[in-house]
């Protein structure tokens, strides 16, 4: 099958040059879930898979390949997992270690696979992890360190960052590679509880990871980070790049801050999950994941991050962010690095947070706020990324006054979720937006029907300037009064090679829907266009470099660079950054601060 042909191994000369590889004769701990490779089996039989053998490379084709099926016209349910087993970069090196993008949700078929029950069970099945979490399992001879790279030796060529094959994700305006689908994993410093989340990082050299942890979101890590610095203590972490599905698909769940992930995933599975101690940082990892990346977050100093294509639709520009200190990278010895398609909307990150997040708002508005009349919540996918548009079925005899209390429960319950929230009855497909349109049009009496929700914060998106930063629900002007950052998606001619690939594999035929390719919206400077260029070039260690000497102690986590240097900064004019005080102590500092292609085994039966 596709998924085991591409158990290639590490090179043996991978393990000449330092990485130890554990004993041929340690046995894997048992388990009752599936892991990736288990899931890639399964993808494969139900014809899911598209296993691709040619040459790929990862800094200007993958991403752009993978993202036809999401921005050519493709159905949902004809949306597939691609596995590449010959990869290489924009220098013309290749990788030992295959990448599959769209395994985890490509389509709603593709989740239900991975998480192992039918899709109108998924509230049922959710509930029931949260409701009864199973502790995990500590394991000794874990698969993810078959091969463990240290010290030094993550410092020689093709052994550090630079020996996993990270995609770009939107060549032509991302500076570097970013993990995409990568759980990191910290611990409270006071109270020993674990967190783990999904959050891009960027490879900045062969052992520095950057980071971007969402703020907005009020993510576990921050917190962590937070207590760290103030005991002036660094924070350790691990990065998990391939684990199984229902470890990753938990990773991605809103859940409290004081919960372990690890215990809801063995809920959903209904035992526990298998997990190990790392090798150079004191926290449990995944047994079977196939990647680990260890390391210590650096709680003084921040440094620029991004631009990076977002999930909201635009380039996320450079904010301070922290970055890891890699001490350890562990991997399985044939593993397989996930990357998951996000950017502009629908999209692999939407549809895995859409599946369990619909059911999540259903639930608190029926079941804690008690209002029987809703029938279903649907938050609407193509281009405004699930949070801004949420439509509420209401049963036709629901009173008026629990209509509006709907409405209100759903504007409130997620901090990120609901500018526009729009009640329709059961005849209205909240899919369609010209169907929704039509019931604003002719069902609703501006003076009556329609209420603003001031004081909230803009959430996910590019961060406007105006009205002091905080935004509304319901009624807002949504045409463009500014400059805003580029189309997250890859820039034309990186769209069009790909779409030459495509049509040489023998693919579906694509049906390109506007937009298809990343265009500027005026807010780009000519020096991030060169930090793009060296990203596709496979130069992105030079940005990185440069990244290195214009770090800050004096600034808080996510400030934008724009707001400590102006618009007329150039990040490839170092000497322009003004000289950083050094703060008296951290505590100080923080106060300012298809030749090649096999289907899946279920070819067209």
């Amino acid at each position: 099958m596709a998924a085991k042909s591409a158990g290639r191994g590490v090179s043996g000369k991978a393990t000449a040059k330092g990485a130890r590889t554990r004993g041929a004769s340690a046995k894997a701990p048992p388990r009752s879930y599936p892991d990736l490779r288990d899931h890639l089996a399964a993808l494969d039989a139900a014809g899911l898979l598209v296993t691709v053998d040619r040459p790929i490379c990862k800094d200007t084709e993958m991403h752009p390949l993978v993202r036809w099926q999401f921005r050519g016209g493709i159905p949902e349910r004809e949306r597939k997992a691609f596995l590449f087993n010959n990869v290489v970069d924009a220098k013309g090196r290749k990788y030992d270690i295959p990448v599959v993008v769209g395994a985890l949700a490509a389509s709603r078929e593709v989740y239900r696979i991975g998480i192992g029950c039918e899709l109108d069970r998924i509230d049922e099945t959710w509930k029931r992890a949260a409701a009864n979490p199973i502790k995990p399992r500590i394991v000794d001879n874990a698969p993810c360190h078959e091969v463990v790279v240290m010290g030094r030796d993550l410092d020689r060529p093709g052994m550090g960052l630079d020996s996993i094959p990270v995609p770009i994700s939107t060549p032509g305006w991302d500076n570097a590679p970013y993990t995409t689908l990568s759980q990191y994993i910290t611990k409270d410093p006071e109270t020993g509880v674990q967190n783990m989340g999904n959050y891009r990082g960027q490879v900045k050299s062969r052992r520095r990871l950057g980071m971007n942890p969402s703020l907005e979101l009020r993510p576990g890590i921050y917190l962590h980070w937070e207590k760290a610095r103030a005991r002036g203590e660094r924070l350790p972490a691990a990065v998990v790049l391939g684990a199984p599905p229902c470890i990753t698909f938990t990773s991605v769940q809103k859940l409290p801050e004081t919960v372990d992930e690890f215990d809801v995933a063995g809920g959903l599975v209904g035992g526990p999950v298998n997990v190990t101690r790392a090798k150079t940082v004191d926290l449990l990892v995944p047994a079977e994941a196939e990647i680990v990346i260890e390391g210590y977050i650096n709680t003084e100093w921040l440094e620029p991050e991004a631009p990076f294509g977002e999930s909201h639709g635009h380039v996320n520009l450079q904010e301070f962010n922290a970055f890891m200190d890699v001490t350890c990278i562990t991997r399985k010895k044939n593993a397989i690095l996930t990357s998951i398609i996000s950017q502009v909307t629908p999209s692999e990150s939407s549809l895995i947070k859409r599946v369990a997040m619909e059911p999540l708002f259903h639930n608190h508005l029926k079941n804690v706020l008690g209002i029987q009349g809703v029938k279903r919540v649907v938050m609407h996918e193509p281009l405004t990324n699930l949070r801004k548009v949420v439509a509420l079925i209401m049963d036709g005899n629901t009173p008026r006054n629990e209509i509006w209390r709907a409405m209100y429960g759903a504007a409130s319950l997620h901090r990120a979720a609901g500018k526009y929230v729009i009640a329709v009855n059961e005849d209205i497909d909240p899919d369609n937006a010209d169907a929704l349109l039509w019931a604003m049009s002719y069902r609703a009496n501006p003076a009556l029907d329609i209420e603003i929700l001031a004081h909230r914060d803009q959430g996910h998106g590019p961060r406007s300037k105006r009205n002091g930063g905080t935004d509304a629900s319901v009624l807002i002007d949504a045409t463009l009064k500014e400059k805003f950052p580029p189309i997250s998606l890859p820039k034309r001619e990186y769209m069009e090679r790909a779409k030459q690939i495509w049509e040489e594999l023998g693919l579906p035929a694509l049906k390109p829907q506007a937009p298809w390719f990343g265009y500027s919206l005026g807010e780009w400077s000519p020096a991030f266009d060169r930090a793009a260029e060296l990203a596709v070039r496979g130069d992105y260690f030079v940005t990185g470099e440069l990244i290195a000497k214009q770090r800050r102690n004096d600034v808080k986590m996510n400030t934008e660079v724009r707001d400590v240097w102006g618009d007329s900064w150039a990040p490839s004019e170092p000497a322009a950054r003004p000289p950083a005080r050094r703060a008296a102590s951290r505590k100080t500092a923080t106060a300012k601060a298809a030749k090649g292609v096999r289907r899946g085994a279920a070819k067209r039966r």
